[in-house]
């Protein structure tokens, strides 16, 4: 027999001592080992032929080179011998051939130890029984590739790819990946989830599909351009509607949003990458601060003018400076813990019934009370606030001086309501009782200006401070629209 070609394991062949092998010399082969050993050499895709009982290797010198180190002693000689490392995977399918088994496998690993260390190793295989004309086993041919590389290749691949999806994952703006022209969900972390709405299944289904109700509002549209152009479309605090209310309702949604085209391997445009940021709260907060900023530079302006009118009524009507200084420093501290009241309430708003309990705290003792307060809970501007604080900080003091406090069984009622036929009025009445005997005063003093002054900022404001018999009674009373608006 004649061996043609080969290249190094043609050498092998035609220079073997063919003589001592168990298998014999080539003349005397039978006819399906020479056909093989014949097509074996003519290929470049690695391949082995185990033959005989003996199970003697040969190959090619595309096997070879996954012989490593063990190629060429492991040429002509048993099976087990250049694989002895990893025999105990081997010999099961081994032994299946010489059985009449054929196996196929798309993937095989191995530890091996061919080139002096330990490598993970992996094969591509089929391993095919050689029958003679009556049916019996001679031996075993093998067509093979190793795939090591592809399958490390792949394995850092999906790597890659799960580092890449745990960042998109940990990314604080919602990211999701979609398919094809018609836009298919592939992937979406937690936070696309929770801007577009929990509990939607989306993953597998077109956008049009998962959020259908952002088909008419021009996102389907923008979709189509990035994957038809591959231009990136990227926009600031773009309107979403989106049905993400708790019982599905929708909701108005400010979004930074960037569409970016997804390319394959030959440059083609394969899907679009999404991502958003809802700033809905960003957006206002940013506004809300603004407006503070803006209300703080107008509510000074209104702090300073009160600070200076009540400055000169309380200079004016003092009659030493000790005096002066002690009422002047009780009224701005009215105003001050005002402010904090209307600040604590919100941009611009305050309670009534803050505001009557912050003179409570002033002017009340807890354990024996001398005061009676009613009335539903009604917001306040800032500027009838403050004067209402004012107000009451005023009525108080008198009382304490002259009126109802002034006695031990004095009291005084406190009742404020909204009246009117159309309940468009507030309305609050001070009601003094079990005091001294009530004179109404010879002059008017700072005190009584600034009560009868009324509430700043509220249209149609009126205050009735009235000496009556049985003690002082206030009406203060305003527009309720002008009352609770913030100026």
């Amino acid at each position: 027999m004649n061996f043609i070609g080969g290249g190094e394991c043609g050498d092998l062949f035609r220079g073997f001592a063919w003589d001592q092998c168990p298998i014999g010399t080539p003349d005397c082969w039978p006819v399906e080992l020479q056909t093989l050993v014949n097509v074996m050499l003519g290929s470049l895709q690695p391949m082995l032929i185990v033959w005989g009982p003996q199970q003697i290797t040969l190959y090619n010198d595309g096997y070879s080179a996954m012989c490593g180190n063990r190629h060429p002693q492991g040429f002509g000689h048993p099976f087990r011998d250049l694989w002895y490392d990893i025999w105990d995977d081997v010999e099961p399918i081994i032994s299946a051939a010489y059985a009449g088994q054929g196996t196929s496998m798309d993937d095989i690993e191995f530890v091996m130890h061919r080139k002096g260390y330990p490598e993970e190793a992996h094969f591509a295989f089929s391993y095919t029984p050689v029958r003679d004309a009556d049916g019996t086993v001679l031996g075993m041919f093998c067509a093979c590739s190793e795939i090591t590389s592809e399958i490390m290749m792949r394995r850092e691949q999906k790597s890659q790819q799960e580092k890449l999806l745990q960042i998109f994952e940990m990314s604080p703006s919602g990211i999701a990946t979609l398919s094809g022209p018609n836009h298919i969900f592939e992937f979406a972390n937690e936070e696309y989830y929770s801007m577009i709405g929990l509990g939607r299944e989306i993953i597998g289904k077109s956008v049009a599909e998962a959020v259908s109700e952002v088909v008419g509002q021009g996102f389907i549209d923008l979709l189509d351009g990035v994957y038809r152009t591959g231009q990136t479309f990227s926009s600031r605090a773009v309107p979403v509607d989106l049905n993400r209310g708790p019982d599905g309702e929708r909701q108005r949604r400010m979004i930074d949003l960037v569409y970016q085209a997804l390319r394959g391997h030959d440059g083609e445009i394969t899907g679009i990458l999404v991502q958003a940021q809802d700033v809905t709260e960003r957006l206002a907060e940013q506004k809300h601060r603004e407006l503070i900023s803006h209300e703080l530079g107008h509510r000074l302006k209104n702090q300073l003018a009160m600070v200076q009118a009540i400055a000169s009524q309380t200079l004016r009507s003092a009659e030493d400076v000790l005096s002066a200084r002690k009422t002047l420093a009780a009224r701005i501290g009215v105003l001050s813990a005002a402010h904090d009241t209307v600040i604590q309430g919100g941009l611009g708003t305050s309670q009534v019934h803050k505001l009557v309990n912050q003179m409570l705290e002033i002017h009340d003792d807890p354990t024996a009370t001398r005061f009676s307060v009613a009335g539903p809970n009604l917001r306040v501007g800032s500027r009838p606030s403050l004067s209402l604080s004012l107000i009451l900080h005023e009525l108080a003091t008198n009382a304490v001086k002259y009126g109802a406090l002034s006695t031990p069984y004095g009291r005084v009622d406190i009742v404020w309501r909204v009246t009117g036929e159309a309940k468009d009025r507030f309305e609050l009445v001070w009601s003094e009782s079990n005091g001294p005997a009530v004179i109404s005063p010879e002059r008017v003093g700072s005190g009584s200006r600034l009560i009868k002054a009324g509430l700043a900022g509220a249209a149609d404001s009126k205050v009735d401070l009235l000496y009556e018999q049985g003690g002082v009674r206030c009406i203060i009373a305003a527009d309720l629209s002008s009352f609770q608006q913030e100026h």
